[in-house]
């Protein structure tokens, strides 16, 4: 068994923070240690089989992306990123699990759908790997199929209120799931959002001429998501089943998860960095004449950038400062500009949503305790301790404890991350852009181990296709 002794750093925990060595053997954490201390008598650092010196930098659990759509089939096309470049890139940024979800739409059979993820997933990722279900065709077959799922390792499901004829569940629907979650304890999860009021919307600012990227989001108009909000806080409160609504973006959402919250129901929420960082205001000068009116396609999401002018980034960090949003996911779901994004060249309902960010989330959440945004402590929490719990892996993912899993960051706080346009962009998404080009950010990944494994050691990656395994979870662990 190959030992591994990370000496020298500070462990960052959601607690607190301490100088503390790390024994790491085989894949597992065994020890925390004083720092140069000895272990039953032996110098550890002279024992161990490798040493990695921490001096002035962070040790932290590796990051836990809980929202991400690899080859997801969607707008015509496919998410660019496999589960083999996605899951690398990932682990460049320092995060050492995700938790994809596996597709059923209408007419089709959840197990299938499971079926044909994991044959996807199995033996390409490079990182450790789970699934939620998403069900697009709530009927008396997929109902029934749902209760086996926690069986399979599968604690959560997610529905849409949103997109109509692709993945969209009326109140009925969601209504009959929701006892299935009551039942059983899976987590619901919600793209809440008033569907068939946006194409409304949409169809009128088309016919209207206005085909630009910028009226996306328009069309998806913040009172949309906030009357989606509470109308699915409303029916798990009569069903009783505990909610997580996913990709929060307006600060009137947050307001109603906050009511529901603050009269003691088990609801919550993520946000996602475009949420935190990225407005309407940017996306609409990325479409100046200097760029070209269809630029702004590379910021074009569901739910869709808020303005900036009506403070709708400060809530969101506001919001994870009071824990009325829980967690940080990405929501990564990539498209290339070319013959991707550029299917809505002329109609913004044609192209296909998504912004790539697995690689940038630990870094880009990093700068909001640069900033004073968040803690050191909070960083962690909202990156890997809280994604574990809400998610059923909390003990064997999302903390350095002995018995844990080795996954691990070494993180430099006086290190810097560029992240560089076009060709020469340093992100390894398989995207011809990010969103995220010209951001500098005030840390760098150093090191990142997974279960014991040196993956990424100084932007240079050692790991290999088929190294994650899937992570059968267990009921969520953040119920109150």
């Amino acid at each position: 068994m190959t030992t591994t002794l990370i000496t020298g750093g500070t462990v960052v925990s959601a607690t607190g923070r301490a100088a503390a060595d790390v024994l790491i053997g085989g894949e597992r954490i065994v020890a925390l240690l004083e720092p140069g201390s000895e272990l039953l008598g032996t110098d550890v650092a002279a024992s161990a089989d490798r040493v990695i010196d921490a001096t002035g930098k962070y040790v932290i659990p590796g990051g836990i992306d809980a929202h991400t759509h690899m080859q997801l089939p969607f707008g015509g096309t496919e998410a660019s990123d496999t589960f083999e470049t996605g899951t690398r890139a990932a682990a460049h940024g320092g995060t050492t699990s995700i938790i994809d979800f596996a597709v059923q739409r209408y007419g089709e059979r959840v197990q299938d759908g499971l079926a044909a993820w994991h044959e996807k997933a199995a033996g390409n990722c490079a990182i450790d790997y789970g699934f939620h279900q998403i069900v697009g065709g709530v009927d008396d077959d997929a109902l029934a199929a749902m209760r086996a799922l926690p069986d399979e390792g599968i604690s959560s499901f997610k529905l849409f209120m949103a997109y109509p004829g692709v993945f969209y569940s009326d109140d009925a629907q969601v209504l009959k799931a929701m006892q299935v979650s009551r039942d059983t304890g899976m987590l619901t999860m919600m793209h809440a959002e008033n569907g068939p009021a946006i194409d409304v919307l949409a169809e009128q600012l088309v016919a209207a001429g206005k085909t630009d990227p910028y009226f996306h989001g328009i069309a998806r108009a913040w009172e949309m998501e906030e009357e989606a909000t509470h109308r699915a806080i409303m029916l798990a409160k009569l069903t009783g089943a505990p909610l997580y609504v996913v990709h929060v973006s307006a600060k009137q959402a947050v307001e109603q998860l906050a009511w529901a919250r603050d009269k003691g129901q088990n609801v919550f929420g993520e946000t996602c960095p475009q949420y935190l960082y990225l407005s309407l205001e940017d996306q609409l000068a990325a479409s100046s004449d200097q760029w070209g009116a269809f630029e702004g396609a590379k910021w074009v999401c569901s739910t869709p950038l808020r303005s900036r002018e009506e403070g709708h980034q400060q809530a969101m960090w506001q919001a994870l400062r009071t824990n009325d949003l829980q967690m940080v996911s990405t929501d990564h779901c990539p498209f290339c500009m070319k013959d991707q994004k550029e299917l809505g060249l002329g109609d913004f309902r044609k192209i296909p949503n998504g912004i790539g960010g697995v690689e940038h989330r630990m870094d880009l959440m990093y700068q909001g305790v640069v900033t004073g945004e968040i803690t050191l402590e909070r960083w962690v929490e909202l990156t890997s301790t809280t994604p574990a719990r809400m998610f059923g892996l909390y003990g064997r993912k999302g903390v350095i404890q002995p018995g844990a899993d080795a996954d691990v960051v070494v993180y430099d706080p006086n290190g810097r991350t560029s992240i560089g346009y076009g060709e020469g962009r340093t992100h390894h998404m398989n995207m011809d852009h990010s969103a995220w080009e010209g951001f500098e950010i005030d840390g760098h990944v150093d090191t990142v181990l997974s279960r014991g494994k040196v993956v990424v050691d100084g932007g240079e990656y050692l790991g290999a296709k088929g190294d994650g395994r899937f992570l059968k979870r267990g009921l969520s662990q953040y119920l109150s």
